[in-house]
């Protein structure tokens, strides 16, 4: 692939934890990057509840551990060394005797960064996922800790494990925060709808949550028509489709940033690059 494969294409970028890693795999194939992160992520406000799960899960008060993200279980653990490094040695423990469930391969990558494997694995990276790959175990009477998206409830997830007889212990270790100001991304709606930005790339759901409170949602909508939108995984997608967006290229394995500029790099062209124009 040529090395200036993006040269004169503008594509805006949400993504906040690993911006500058992003934007580098784009400027080095000659792309114009628009940082607007939309969202950040910071440790939950009271850490009580928090260090109440922990305590509870280190003494063995889970059989299952579902994990949902991968920032989840790193922002449990430093959690853990903020507020109560003794815990540190029986929450590992716990983790190593638990059954571990990971939704996608992000939080089982965090597993792998304490020496440890999902011991089931969800073929797609979403909550139907998670369910799908959980209906043939018997969870009656099993005690599953859930670490939490955010601080969305899930109700699928939960209603799933309480129908199958099992008691659901969710953690929110984290809560989403808005990072870029709501007139730094009205000025990049319309620089949308001028014409000036070639390709969006989204990395989280809570983006596309962000940017779809920012004005009527059917206005929303028909903006991001005039671009390529570009997702990083199944759940981001969902997301979008959800709300009449069609995505135009996702990575079909990996859901990391790599692929996904790989994708825009594909996506913007040849003939694609002429878009939706």
């Amino acid at each position: 692939m040529p090395e200036d494969i993006l040269r004169g294409r503008t594509i805006a970028i949400f993504e906040t934890r690993e911006l500058e890693v992003f934007s580098q795999l784009l400027e080095r194939r000659g792309a114009r990057v628009q940082r607007c992160p939309l969202i950040g992520i910071r440790d939950a406000p009271d850490p009580a509840p928090v260090l109440r799960w922990l305590r509870d899960f280190a003494a063995g008060g889970c059989d299952d551990l579902i994990l949902l993200t991968g920032e989840g279980l790193r922002r449990l653990r430093a959690c853990i060394d903020r507020h109560e490094p003794s815990l540190r040695e029986p929450f590992l423990g716990a983790l190593t005797r638990v059954r571990r469930i990971t939704r996608g391969p992000k939080p089982a990558r965090a597993l792998r960064e304490v020496g440890l494997l999902p011991d089931i694995e969800a073929r797609i990276p979403t909550t139907a996922g998670v369910i799908e790959s959980l209906m043939d175990h018997d969870l009656h009477g099993r005690r599953v800790g859930v670490q939490r998206y955010g601080t969305e409830p899930n109700a699928p997830l939960m209603t799933f494990l309480e129908q199958a007889g099992a008691s659901a212990l969710p953690v929110a270790p984290y809560v989403y925060t808005e990072e870029a100001a709501d007139s730094a991304v009205r000025d990049l709606l319309r620089a949308i709808d001028a014409g000036g930005i070639d390709a969006l790339a989204f990395t989280s759901k809570a983006q596309v949550e962000r940017l779809f409170r920012i004005d009527d949602p059917v206005r929303i909508q028909a903006t991001l028509s005039r671009t390529q939108v570009t997702a990083v995984g199944p759940v981001v997608a969902e997301a979008l489709q959800a709300r009449g967006v069609a995505v135009d290229a996702m990575p079909q394995a990996s859901w990391f940033m790599k692929p996904l500029a790989t994708e825009l790099c594909t996506l913007l062209s040849g003939t694609n690059a002429e878009g939706k124009r």
